[in-house]
């Protein structure tokens, strides 16, 4: 598609109608498929990665009147191909018809974004794919909905918020709790000084796991194999890479630490933006497998302390001390705030109405929908480029401090430790083969 012929279909995506913006936000089991909008003003989409995250987006983004699923893609061609005749499936019976074909499967990723009718990308991979997903979506003229966490390493996600903003990229970040708003109200009142001075603040998610040994196979014949590891070091197949094992693997992911980490990270970011400015610093301790292929951390205890001398500790749920979610500490009350909802001491903090002229956040109740709508409007989404960029390297400094054993200072200036070169040579990694981000 040439520059100027990518540039109308924006804006027919943005301009193609009121009713038609709408019902981009509406389920089409709710609506009918006849109540589609056209399909010149259908966003049309392709999933990168059809393991669990893939297969979660591919069922939501089937039941939307004004998207249209037309590729899906992975290594694994079993799974890409199961994916595509559910996807098929899931047409005929809303269209009444017998079949359907629209969809098509993919081992390349490369192939789908050589086509021309895919507007938008969901990119479902492992971490060790995001960066290079992601910009290769962006320079091919898609947006993108990347999973978290953002990329494998803070120099990654400079370089990717770099190629994301110079060609105009709608980038979704899947830290989908910006669009909860128990969450968004947290920060709110965090932000807005409900809390009074701060004390501290707690961060708990699931710790990390080992995992066994097991022998080296050949890859079965419907894997490229090859094409599953990209940019990360070749080592032999196991039965375990291409699982949700790969999450403690650290050539594919940080683990928890990062992965699980992240979510709760990006909330204390957004609702105390100190700690991504300036400079701040990160000491703890870790424990690690003593053996087997997974190498991430399975119990940890960090604290950061921001520029501006505020102190949060962030830790494993079986670390004592932590529970799942954010609980944010101040002199004047608690407030704690987890997907099973929120809660706070005085309770009175639950009824504060904010004022006009108080802080107010980005407001989003469905994270897919919102980044959909932004497609159209070209406006930045819930969770942009840059706060994903930020959670994600909250969560590797912390890895890095765990590993070295050593408190560490970041400067968020220059994205690099101050006087600690081991660390920084931990920012990057070198990728395998003619991969190149």
């Amino acid at each position: 598609m040439k520059p100027d012929e990518l540039i109308h279909r924006r804006r027919v995506l943005q301009w193609g109608g009121a009713a038609a913006a709408a019902s981009s936000l509406v389920p089409g089991v709710t609506t009918g498929r006849s109540a589609c909008a056209a399909p010149s003003e259908r966003i049309n989409v392709a999933i990168l990665g059809m393991g669990g995250r893939g297969g979660y987006h591919r069922g939501k983004l089937v039941q939307m009147s004004a998207v249209q699923v037309r590729a899906v893609c992975d290594p694994n061609a079993k799974k890409a191909r199961a994916a595509r005749d559910k996807v098929n499936n899931a047409y005929a019976e809303q269209s009444g018809q017998d079949s359907y074909e629209d969809c098509r499967a993919y081992q390349d990723f490369r192939k789908v974004l050589d086509r021309d009718d895919i507007d938008a990308v969901f990119i479902a991979s492992p971490e060790n794919w995001h960066a290079l997903l992601a910009a290769s979506a962006a320079r091919a003229g898609k947006d993108v909905y990347c999973e978290k966490a953002l990329t494998l390493t803070v120099q990654e996600g400079r370089r990717l918020a770099n190629t994301v903003r110079s060609h105009g990229t709608v980038l979704q970040v899947g830290t989908q709790q910006r669009s909860a708003s128990q969450f968004r109200r947290a920060c709110e009142l965090v932000r807005n000084g409900y809390l009074g001075t701060m004390k501290d603040v707690r961060i708990g998610v699931p710790g990390g796991r080992g995992l066994p040994l097991v022998p080296a196979k050949q890859p079965p014949p419907h894997l490229d194999y090859d094409l599953w590891l990209g940019p990360a070091p070749w080592t032999p197949y196991d039965e375990q890479k291409c699982t949700r094992l790969w999450y403690f693997m650290t050539d594919y992911c940080a683990g928890w630490i990062q992965s699980w980490g992240v979510h709760h990270l990006d909330i204390l970011q957004w609702a105390m933006p100190d700690f991504t400015r300036g400079q701040v610093s990160v000491e703890g301790a870790a424990t690690f497998p003593d053996e087997g292929p997974g190498d991430t951390s399975i119990h940890w205890d960090v604290a950061y302390t921001s520029s501006e001398g505020r102190v949060a500790h962030f830790g494993d749920n079986a670390t004592e001390g932590y529970s799942q979610g954010v609980r944010f500490i101040g002199e004047d009350g608690w407030l704690h705030v987890s997907r099973g909802g929120l809660r706070a001491e005085p309770q009175s903090l639950l009824d504060v109405d904010l004022g006009p002229g108080e802080e107010h956040l980005h407001r989003s109740h469905n994270h897919g929908a919102n980044f959909l709508e932004c497609i159209r409007t070209r406006q930045d989404p819930a969770a942009p480029v840059e706060a994903g960029h930020r959670a994600t390297s909250l969560s590797l400094i912390a890895d890095i401090a765990t590993r070295l054993g050593r408190k560490l200072t970041f400067d968020w200036d220059s994205e690099t430790f101050v006087d600690a070169p081991r660390a920084d040579n931990m920012l990057s990694r070198t990728y395998r083969g003619s991969w190149r981000l």
